[in-house]
């Protein structure tokens, strides 16, 4: 019987930084505390999914350099449990990091981004034999140059690295990155056939989808269902999950559609945001995985995502799954 969750893609160091206001050009602004964390979507889900409490096989793909950033991943993920037998050193570059600005007060961040090894992942850094994992994350796309750039047959070449992890029979999922409306209709539409579960923001489906929606007050939730299931036609096999401040539409291939407000967290409560998407993508991961209806899942993804708002890093304030719900059923959920 299947077991496990393979992540591979961006392997990134976060140095977060938590400034009293965002400068502007020429000006200065005052660092009040600062920290190192996990970065990168597998790196994130797989040390998410740990804290979750997941009771499977963790296993980690990517590339990292021969640096001290790189020796911390790999002790972190030993430290959480996570395989890291695909995870390769390599002195060819050094160990992709981002300095994250973290506004504090209104969680807002700024990153700036050093793609070091991750550009130079490719296809035939992953291999699914002899596996028995269940399912394959794969993220960030557009932000891993090798896997962007376009194979034989003009599709990205993480088209090649999805399809083959369905061949032996994972179920697939992907994440990314906002980009221009051109690089993500390039990248992001093509690999969808290929493609189980898409993860995707609100600003990157308005991209793929050609439908706007608005933010905050102003959301149209009719527009908002229209793209969901767009992005389905574009070829998403299962579940197309949209998600927002104020909540996820998941819509299935089969045309379900299903609102999932997120947690009310208090804004005191609020350190940071990065890493929110992620432990939403964890949440549903585990419950997915554990054969849960969606709408269990979704509430486990938007629970982990509340959680991670807690602190500046990206997993610090991630928990176990019982006390993700019960953080919950604390605050309530958005109307």
């Amino acid at each position: 019987m299947r077991s496990g969750i393979i992540a591979g893609g961006n392997w990134i160091t976060d140095h977060v930084k938590d400034i009293d206001a965002w400068p502007p050009e020429d000006s200065l602004a005052n660092i009040l505390s600062q920290s190192s964390g996990n970065g990168g979507g597998p790196y994130n889900v797989l040390k998410d999914l740990a804290k979750l409490g997941a009771p499977f096989p963790l296993t980690g793909v990517g590339l990292i350099g021969d640096d001290a950033d790189g020796r911390r991943i790999l002790e972190d993920c030993h430290a959480h449990k996570i395989d890291i037998s695909q995870l390769r050193v390599t002195a060819a570059a050094p160990t992709s990091y981002t300095d994250v600005m973290n506004v504090r007060g209104t969680g807002h961040r700024t990153y700036f981004h050093a793609r070091g090894t991750n550009a130079l992942l490719a296809p035939e850094h992953f291999d699914f034999r002899s596996r028995t994992a269940k399912r394959f994350h794969l993220a960030y796309l557009l932000l891993l140059d090798g896997l962007d750039a376009p194979g034989p047959d003009g599709r990205p070449r993480a088209f090649d690295v999805l399809r083959r992890a369905r061949e032996v029979g994972l179920k697939t999922s992907i994440d990314c990155v906002s980009a221009s409306l051109e690089r993500q209709r390039a990248v992001i539409a093509p690999v969808l056939s290929e493609v189980d579960v898409l993860f995707i923001n609100d600003v990157e489906a308005e991209h793929v989808s050609g439908i706007a929606f608005g933010r905050g007050e102003k959301l149209d939730h009719t527009s908002a269902q229209r793209a969901a299931r767009a992005l389905v036609s574009l070829g998403v096999r299962e579940w197309a999950l949209i998600h927002f401040p104020e909540g996820v539409y998941a819509c299935s291939a089969r045309g379900e559609l299903i609102w999932r407000p997120s947690v009310r967290m208090p804004a005191g409560e609020i350190a940071g945001t990065a890493g929110a998407g992620d432990a939403f993508a964890a949440g549903v991961l585990f419950g997915l995985h554990e054969d849960w209806p969606m709408p269990r899942a979704l509430e486990l993804g938007v629970c982990a995502a509340a959680a991670s708002l807690r602190h500046p890093t990206c997993s610090e304030a991630v928990i176990n799954a019982a006390d993700c719900f019960e953080l919950g059923r604390k605050y309530g959920y958005r109307t």
